[in-house]
């Protein structure tokens, strides 16, 4: 077991993901404070100063909130698409940043660190251009996809076999048109660049979802207009519809909101 798979925080209040492998040590968004992360990351007993680079899906603040910081006190890369950086940079979102240090990267091409490598896919969202990644390490593939408008099949080629997928599954769609939000809000998360049901989290899994799919988590909860026993359930049951048994082809898992998840060891 050489590979640890690890939320340390999914939701709209803050979002980052650890990777690591015998060689590296990487994190897909840094959307808490830096003190938050750098305990999540003790508590893997991976420390923030060995981590070897940052990867931005994108500039909303639950998904770089910590990554100025991080990258100032331990020395440590950012990788962001050319047009999420310019977003960041024009309204000076994370601070001053060594310029060795901003790195980017591009749809669809692989950027190796040392033993790991991820490719960028991009998802229907509003900011500026904002992607998922998909991870290779040793003989394992590893995808996370949230901040998801609508399924595309970008997105589902692009985490379509992968041993472990974190997928959004943002909200309720009873809950949130019966909710308090603002009808505009409502639009906005129920549109093409918003985010992605219990509902068609669980017909995109169902529709993707090979043998080698062993573990997904379902993230970035609303804690408005979701609950994590809804969340569960509903894609539970849809996976069970399509004669895909949870709990024994595969683990259905939460990310939590608010502090470090079960982590997945291969």
């Amino acid at each position: 077991m050489s590979v640890v798979f690890c939320p340390v925080a999914s939701g709209s209040n803050g979002n980052s993901v650890y990777i690591g492998s015998k060689e590296t040590r990487v994190l897909i968004d840094a959307g808490l404070s830096g003190i938050r992360i750098e305990k999540g990351l003790e508590s893997l007993a991976s420390p923030a100063c060995k981590l070897d680079a940052i990867f931005i899906t994108h500039e909303h603040n639950d998904h770089i909130q910590g990554a100025g910081i991080l990258s100032r006190r331990h020395n440590i890369p950012l990788y962001a698409t050319e047009k999420t950086w310019q977003r960041i940079e024009r309204h000076n979102m994370i601070g001053k940043i060594k310029p060795e240090n901003k790195k980017t990267v591009c749809h669809g091409q692989a950027c190796r660190i040392k033993d790991i490598e991820l490719v960028p896919f991009s998802i229907p969202h509003d900011a500026a251009d904002p992607v998922g990644y998909k991870i290779f390490v040793e003989d394992y593939k590893i995808s996370v996809a949230t901040d998801i408008g609508e399924p595309t099949d970008e997105i589902k080629e692009s985490i379509a076999d992968s041993h472990v997928i974190l997928l959004e599954s943002n909200h309720d769609m009873e809950m949130l048109q019966r909710g308090r939000y603002p009808q505009k809000l409502k639009d906005r998360v129920m549109g093409k660049r918003g985010h992605l049901s219990n509902v068609n989290a669980g017909l995109m899994l169902a529709e993707i979802m090979s043998s080698r799919t062993k573990y997904v988590y379902l993230g970035h909860l609303s804690e408005e207009n979701n609950r994590p026993l809804i969340a569960m359930d509903t894609v539970r049951t849809i996976l069970q519809e399509k004669k895909i048994r949870v709990g024994c082809d595969v683990m259905l898992m939460l990310a939590e909101r608010g502090y470090v998840s079960q982590a997945v060891r291969l």
